[in-house]
């Protein structure tokens, strides 16, 4: 590729930008095809990776990150592969489960993962936890659009209700009488790997009343076990949502609470959320983030397994649905251009209430003197807005009996989706996986084809372009945005990606967050046979 598609990547962004600013039409729908804005009808604001670079320790990285420049001179700067891997490998962790919890279920050995910005701030977030009053780990993946403060909310209160959620009647007794006596609350969360830094530390008290009134009504179903896990999931994405929504419509005297859950409500977020309990897979979504799973047979093969549907306007089923939902006579404008109401991407998201509230809800909210324009918050009604909500927080649940043949899960945002299939997922963790020695390749087969043949040399090639990853999420990252149309590893694509200024990242990659799950097959397969 070298410094001529580089040139060619910066100038045709350069050119998209001028286009829309020029013509004074910033919606999303009329940019190039190559960029996959879900802001409502706003592009994605300037993209950057000083982020990255602060989180390795403030690194330089020459000139490639210093500005935003329409120099030509700027256009050739390229980073050297030691920087490429120190701009990878800068949000990634790994962690043995039994180092972490000590009670935690075995079916799991660790897990690994990392995040990738694009946009600045990055508006992803991911968390992983152990519920402490009941079993099961909780991995999240959460897609913020339109700013990054739903999802931070989100990310940080989610598992907080699912773990209420999941309490015998017994527990939440001893919660509440701990709040009525104002002693310390029995721990609910482990963190094995944190949201971020929140932003949200003098507001937690508005948010812990608002989960200690859910659990207040989770007692009134004088429910002695609890929920099941399926209802848990579907309860507590619904429940936060509404909670966000009421949250700015309560009157607030703070006007920092007041602005953050403006922020908050305007701003929306997608998540998928895994609970592992044993040998029980439950997987929530809403919106277009995505689960699978790594499956090897017993002849050694393998396979790819989703455990959630996108929820857009390629899904048949979620058109379907919003068909249903409103007359007739929408049928033809609730989605418009593959978005919702012409707007919005995915079809299901927390926040977003512009999409959800009545008119005259949303004017009476904004007309109590916000700063709309200092906290980025868009005053726009889309066409053809008769009947909300046109947007549901509900999340699908799918459940799913772990077996021995389970190898791992990928959890990720729709920026690792956007750019590789299922199936490629799947064989970059196996080809990882192999580079580890856990699993050798299957040496026995051969090559039945040429395009087999050349992907196999191809791998070769790439592998000695650079040391191999020691985290299979790093590894998705690096091929999701290096590879080029023939599916191939080029670094010098993957340099140019990541030297893109901050107001050209966003036109040709998402934030990518991915969480790779492995599974213990040899404790699987022996609760398998006791059951």
């Amino acid at each position: 590729m070298s410094s001529t598609v580089s040139y060619w990547i910066l100038s045709s962004a350069r050119k998209t930008i001028a286009t829309l600013q020029g013509g004074q039409r910033l919606y999303s729908r009329y940019a190039s095809n190559r960029i996959k804005s879900k802001g409502r009808l706003f592009p994605q604001g300037p993209a950057t990776l000083k982020d990255h670079a602060a989180a390795c320790g403030g690194i330089a990285l020459q000139k490639a990150y210093r500005h935003t420049s329409t120099e030509e001179e700027d256009f050739h700067l390229q980073l050297s592969p030691e920087q490429v891997n120190e701009v990878l490998r800068a949000g990634e962790s790994a962690h043995k489960i039994l180092d972490l919890v000590s009670r935690a279920p075995d079916s799991v050995l660790r897990f690994e993962s990392n995040q990738l910005a694009a946009n600045s701030p990055v508006e992803d977030r991911g968390g992983i936890a152990a519920c402490l009053q009941t079993n099961g780990l909780l991995f999240g993946i959460f897609d913020g659009h339109g700013g990054h403060a739903c999802a931070q909310a989100v990310s940080e209160r989610l598992f907080y209700y699912v773990a209420v959620s999941l309490m015998s009647q017994q527990t939440l007794e001893q919660m509440e009488e701990a709040m009525e006596s104002m002693k310390p609350l029995l721990p609910i969360l482990q963190w094995l790997k944190h949201p971020g830094d929140s932003i949200y530390k003098d507001v937690t008290s508005v948010h812990l009343d608002h989960l200690r009134v859910y659990w207040q009504e989770l007692l009134n179903l004088q429910m002695e076990m609890g929920l099941n896990t399926e209802e848990a999931l579907m309860y507590s994405f619904q429940r936060l949502d509404s909670d966000i929504s009421l949250e700015i419509q309560a009157p607030l005297e703070d006007e920092m609470t007041r602005n953050l859950s403006l922020q908050v409500a305007f701003s929306g977020a997608t998540a998928c959320l895994a609970h592992i309990d044993g040998v029980h897979l439950h997987v929530a979504n809403a919106g277009d983030c995505r689960a699978i799973l790594g499956v090897q047979e017993d002849n050694g093969m393998w396979s790819c397994l989703p455990l959630t549907q996108d929820h857009n306007a390629w899904n048949p089923a979620e058109l379907s649905r919003l068909k249903r939902e409103h007359p007739e006579s929408e049928d033809k404008t609730v989605i418009m251009e593959n978005r919702l109401l012409g707007v919005l991407m995915p079809c299901r998201a927390f926040g977003d209430v512009q999409l959800k509230w009545s008119k005259e809800l949303q004017r009476g909210v904004l007309q109590r003197g916000f700063d709309t324009e200092a906290l980025n918050i868009y005053q726009f009604t889309p066409p053809h807005y008769y009947t909300p909500p046109y947007l549901t927080a509900r999340p699908e649940v799918t459940y799913h009996r772990l077996r021995p043949q389970d190898k791992f899960l990928v959890l990720a945002s729709d920026g690792l989706w956007d750019v590789l299939g299922n199936e490629d997922v799947v064989r970059l963790v196996v080809e990882h996986l192999a580079e580890e020695g856990q699993h050798k390749p299957d040496l026995a087969q051969k090559p039945t084809n040429l395009g087999l043949m050349q992907s196999l040399l191809q791998q070769r090639k790439a592998q000695g372009l650079h040391a191999a990853d020691q985290n299979a999420a790093t590894r998705l990252i690096r091929y999701a945005i290096g590879n080029n149309e023939y599916g191939e590893m080029e670094p010098e694509r993957l340099s140019a990606m990541l030297t893109l200024p901050e107001d050209l990242a966003r036109m040709y990659r998402d934030d990518i967050t991915v969480t790779v799950v492995y599974f213990n097959s040899d404790s699987i397969g022996a609760s398998s046979k006791g059951s």
